[in-house]
């Protein structure tokens, strides 16, 4: 069986994740990298997540490589390109993971590379970035969705399409365009709001910093991506700005209207909005397949007494079910227990709320 070469331009949370995956699936693969900081390189070799650390991005160890993997910033992958044309193999699949694709097409399009790249996106990540929360499993159940170039072979597409299901990822083939559009609606978008919405009650707050103190819940459910990567977020709205914008006009019409409907005292156009969006919400797969990360918790109420988180936490281990977090919940505007405890995956929520249930506790769990 043929031993895989793969290089990787950045280590971050995906492309560190990318990587412990391809060792995790194939042992006795090969991983060449180059990183802009020195920690990371020594860290992933440390770990023996890479076998070689590259220079630059003309590093002529790139030349061996099967794949390789753009896992830098938008802008910087474009740059990364420059040189990588004058190393890379005929037959290497030139791939990228960024979340904006018709700028790195333009430019593979303009250096005379549509034989050899097709766009790659998986629709996954988290608030946390770099290689130290990088995991085996990030793209688990999600999908990865690919913009092949013009001329690159069918085959090469479904080699590709391929590794991306043996991630246990869902392969997607869209048109580099279509997905810059889709992914400003139901990506960008959100994080702009995100970021706008703390913001204002940054701005909003009182010196004593009452809204900051109460705003647990659902608002920080609602922004938690604005924890992300500012770096990687300033290159999306920069390189996305059209779709962006686009998508951006109808959500402050829809805000302008609700501002007018309530200035106006109008009921029922209000309760539609909510009526509306709830059943569209509601209607939606609870698998998490996209690009804002699901979080699993289950919410459960405790008597407030020593010792009972403790034996909540010593029944779910003495079940062998791990906990990514817990705590009690101050602010219960939007939730049912004051206890919130998070996991890594679905299937452990869901046993953790029969096993909770079984020792009489009162669990609610979420959608």
């Amino acid at each position: 069986m043929k031993q895989f070469i793969y290089g990787f331009v950045g280590l971050g949370l995906i492309g560190g994740s990318m990587a412990k995956t391809l060792k995790k699936n194939q042992a006795d693969c090969r991983i060449y990298a180059y990183t802009r900081t020195k920690v990371t390189t020594d860290a992933a070799l440390s770990e023996g997540l890479i076998d070689s650390a590259c220079s630059s991005t003309h590093d002529p160890r790139f030349s061996e490589c099967d794949y390789i993997f753009l896992c830098a910033p938008v802008g910087n992958n474009i740059e990364a390109l420059e040189d990588l044309k004058n190393v890379i193999k005929p037959d290497c699949i030139l791939t990228d993971v960024g979340s904006v694709k018709t700028n790195i097409h333009e430019a593979v399009s303009r250096l005379g590379l549509n034989a050899q790249f097709i766009g790659g996106h998986p629709m996954t990540g988290s608030e946390k970035t770099g290689l130290a929360n990088a995991t085996d499993h990030l793209f688990e159940n999600a999908y990865y969705i690919l913009t092949p170039s013009p001329d690159v072979p069918r085959e090469w597409v479904e080699r590709y399409r391929d590794l991306a299901a043996s991630f246990s990822a869902i392969p997607l083939i869209l048109d580099y365009r279509e997905h810059d559009y889709i992914t400003a609606a139901v990506s960008h978008l959100p994080h702009v709001i995100a970021s706008a919405l703390v913001n204002t009650v940054h701005n909003l707050d009182s010196p004593e910093e009452h809204m900051k103190l109460i705003a647990a819940g659902g608002f920080k459910d609602i922004t938690r991506i604005a924890s992300s990567s500012p770096e990687m977020w300033e290159q999306i709205c920069l390189y996305n700005h059209d779709n962006i914008s686009q998508v951006m006009d109808e959500f402050i019409r829809l805000l302008t209207q609700a501002r007018e409907h309530m200035q106006k005292e109008e009921g029922l156009p209000i309760y539609r909005m909510f009526e509306e969006s709830k059943d569209y919400r509601n209607s939606f797969s609870s698998a998490s397949l996209g690009t804002i990360k699901k979080s699993y918790r289950i919410y459960c109420d405790v008597i407030d007494e020593s010792g009972a988180i403790a034996t909540i936490a010593t029944i779910l281990a003495v079940n062998s079910i791990s906990i990514k977090n817990i705590g009690i919940v101050h602010n219960r505007e939007f939730e049912e227990g004051v206890l919130r405890i998070e996991f890594y995956d679905e299937a452990t929520t869901k046993t953790a709320a029969e096993v909770l249930r079984q020792h009489r506790y009162q669990v609610w769990e979420t959608n």
